[in-house]
């Protein structure tokens, strides 16, 4: 097999790879879950005059619509405008910057204070859940009930006040929400921790009535289908989940259900786990007590012309008796895809930063990665040493492709020969250069089998410098202040056009005009394409192929000095 045949095909696939995976797939609305139907109130309003007829709701049931009794609409989401940013209660903490709606006590915006959102706005940052015309992404929770009434995420919760701040001198901040109806008292607590990205989110459930109150508690991140980040990168944007099997000895470690398939509906009934809507960089997980039961669910649902997608769980119902109280209690994350902090909150949520299927190889790669920046403190160069690492690694490997290259470069002559001479008769000539290559003792494969076995490592590589939000803002040197976006001034993809281009010297031409011709637009092709990747990504691109061209250009010298 010749080298470079096999190395245009492998370069083409690649790009073609990257190229499908970025296109834009239409994520129609689809069948939604089929929901137990509750009646709305006459008027549309929570007035406990105008509650209807309390209807039994089985516990698997997915909070689409909302419990009767609850004195709210039927549609998920609520009839007529959400509240106004004014009506919203504010927290902040050293990381978070947060607006949760009275009604429904949903967390309707979130800001990561510790993440810009671009280094052009430093003192803007990011916003994680928002709820706006063109975007909605707000986590809700709530509790349905079979008997009695229940506050579900749009009831109208009661609040002493519409600003809380983390004191310094204080670890935690908790924002009390009240909700009562015949006899049926929900506290609502939401709890915020300092350096922490988790909320607490507790339903304290007080039965002063005369009847035994039954419900679940229900928790679901929705949002619109987003926007590609980047034409030029995939990065998944969707829904995700884990959990274990009920009564199977089989764990969910990691599942994505994308917009579309949530249209489609999910029905799993799972322990412990959790769901997630990721995007690139940032997650919102919904973690229950890890030896809850839970139905795990997805549906969509459709208004004012647009789709909302929801992905979340319920649990098995519980009963409280007159005069007893209970808590349903579960945790937020929303923020940064941070792999330390995920590991410990919840067993497999780390692997929302996802690497995909070379995740086992990307996760080494990683920790190696942050190692060096322990050491040397910056990105930049931490990628330099990665690459330059995997490359010892792998140099006697590669040293046998180079030799290899080198002995076919060699015998070009000769091949130029063969061809004049049988390039009609190309059985001929297959086996004219088949005695060619056993009288020189060159193994056609040689130069390829090699870089197959790499292969793997450096894809990995690449989804790593991808996923990681370590590397968002990072700089390097000079003009290159921000690892995660394209060069600025594009000298990065300059330099690996022409170090391909060099890299090709040193390799033998192509036999067939044809490939020789693409040779020769492959650098500028590639320094086009590369031109909008990430700068930390074309780093990487550049460094390996500059100790490549080091070594090849060092084994080709060791093999002409061999043959003189």
């Amino acid at each position: 097999m010749d080298s470079q045949r096999l190395l245009l095909i492998i370069a083409l696939g690649f790009v073609l790879l990257l190229l499908w995976q970025n296109w834009m797939q239409d994520y129609g609305p689809g069948a939604g879950q089929a929901p137990v139907e509750a009646a709305a109130p006459a008027d549309g309003e929570s007035e406990p005059a105008d509650l209807p007829e309390l209807r039994e709701t089985p516990a698997d049931t997915a909070p689409d619509t909302p419990a009767a009794g609850s004195g709210t609409a039927a549609a998920d989401v609520p009839q007529g405008p959400a509240s106004d940013d004014a009506d919203l209660i504010r927290v902040e903490t050293d990381v978070l910057d947060v607006r949760i709606d009275p009604r429904g006590g949903v967390l309707a915006r979130a800001d990561l204070l510790e993440y810009p959102v671009s280094l052009d706005q430093p003192d803007t940052p990011l916003r994680l859940l928002e709820r706006r015309p063109g975007r909605v992404f707000v986590a809700q929770s709530g509790l349905r009930a079979a008997d009695g009434p229940a506050p579900d995420h749009h009831a109208e919760y009661a609040s002493d006040r519409d600003r809380y701040t983390l004191e310094e001198s204080a670890d935690r901040v908790s924002v009390p929400l009240t909700w009562e109806q015949d006899g049926i008292r929900v506290t609502k607590t939401l709890t915020f921790r300092r350096g922490s990205y988790v909320v607490e989110v507790d339903h304290r459930v007080e039965n002063t009535s005369g009847e035994t109150w039954r419900g679940s508690q229900y928790r679901q991140l929705q949002r619109s289908a987003a926007q590609r980040e980047s034409a030029f990168l995939y990065t998944y944007t969707g829904g995700v989940y884990a959990g274990d099997k009920v009564d199977v000895d089989e764990r969910i470690a990691y599942e994505k259900v994308d917009f579309e398939e949530l249209g489609k509906g999910l029905d799993q009934r799972l322990e412990g786990g959790w769901t997630a809507m990721i995007q690139h960089y940032f997650v919102g997980a919904w973690i229950p007590v890890q030896d809850q039961v839970n139905r795990f669910y997805g549906f969509s649902s459709d208004q004012d012309g647009r789709t909302l997608y929801s992905l979340g769980m319920i649990t098995d119902p519980r009963s409280l008796a007159p005069g007893e109280s209970l808590q349903f209690s579960s945790r937020l994350y929303v923020g940064p895809k941070v792999q330390e902090r995920l590991e410990s909150i919840a067993e497999g949520l780390e692997l929302t930063v996802d690497y995909g299927i070379f995740t086992i190889i990307s996760k080494p790669i990683f920790a190696v990665l942050k190692f060096f920046h322990d050491w040397v403190g910056n990105w930049g160069w931490s990628i330099v040493l990665v690459t330059l690492l995997i490359k010892l690694v792998f140099w006697k490997l590669s040293a046998t492709s180079y030799r290899s290259m080198a002995r076919m470069r060699k015998v070009q002559p000769k091949l130029q020969q063969l061809k004049e001479r049988y390039g009609e008769d190309r059985q001929r000539m297959g086996q004219e250069m088949m005695k060619l290559y056993k009288q020189e003792k060159i193994n056609p494969l040689g130069g390829c089998l090699p870089i197959l076995v790499q292969i793997p490592v450096f894809i990995s590589l690449y989804w790593v410098l991808l996923e990681s939000v370590e590397l968002r803002q990072a700089p390097w040197i000079l003009w290159i202040n921000d690892l995660s976006q394209k060069d600025p001034f594009f000298v990065l993809p300059v330099l690996m056009a022409a170090s391909m281009w060099l890299q090709q010297r040193l390799n033998p031409a192509p036999m067939d005009p044809v490939q020789q011709r693409v040779f020769q637009i492959m650098p500028f092709a590639f320094g086009v394409f590369f031109a909008f990747f990430p700068a930390g990504l074309v780093l990487y691109w550049l460094t390996n192929n500059l100790l490549s061209i080091g070594q090849q250009w060092y084994i080709l010298r060791q093999v002409e000095k061999q043959s003189d």
